[in-house]
């Protein structure tokens, strides 16, 4: 509720029950929706992908479903450890995938200290919240590259090409 810039309002009495109202707030356009497309068939992944989630298990989801598209996979626990794979490791590194919300330093703050180190490097945004919500609450800009928890295997490798492919 919060998130979407809601509330809801409790109206109460002995005798006469409880209505919950819920308000969110109107909306001038509803969001754009790709247009439904017959999937094309997809090529064999080539790139490095460095993963940075603070969360073991959806770190070992996302490795395993770009793993299987045949990304090359760097991890990193957190945004220090990122930043320490992003200036050891040897090759490119062709796109970071990274949660907005991580403890000591957000995904955004690890975006924008990255290209010091791997100018080449595109950013891909993880979170739970909304789009919407993260620009609104300022930790994100219109128009960043981002894909909302949960998602379908087919959704991340889409999302993680269609980055790539920009």
């Amino acid at each position: 509720m919060r998130q979407s810039g809601g509330h809801i309002g409790v109206d109460s009495g002995p005798g006469h029950g409880t209505t919950f109202n819920i308000y969110f707030p109107r909306v001038a356009s509803a969001p754009s929706v790709d247009e439904a497309r017959a999937p094309e068939p997809r090529r064999r992944a080539t790139e490095t992908v460095l993963l940075v989630e603070d969360e073991a298990e959806l770190l070992a989801i996302a490795r395993e479903i770009l793993d299987a598209e045949g990304y090359t996979i760097l991890e990193a626990h957190d945004p220090d450890e990122a930043l320490l794979i992003a200036g050891r490791y040897a090759g490119p590194i062709h796109l970071m995938v990274t949660d907005v919300v991580m403890p000591k330093m957000s995904g955004r703050q690890l975006a924008e200290r990255l290209p010091a180190i791997r100018p080449e490097t595109k950013v891909l945004y993880v979170s739970g919240y909304t789009h919407n919500a993260m620009v609104q609450d300022g930790m994100l800009d219109p128009g960043t590259s981002f894909i909302q928890k949960p998602f379908t295997p087919e959704a991340l490798a889409l999302k993680v090409r269609a980055v790539l492919d920009a």
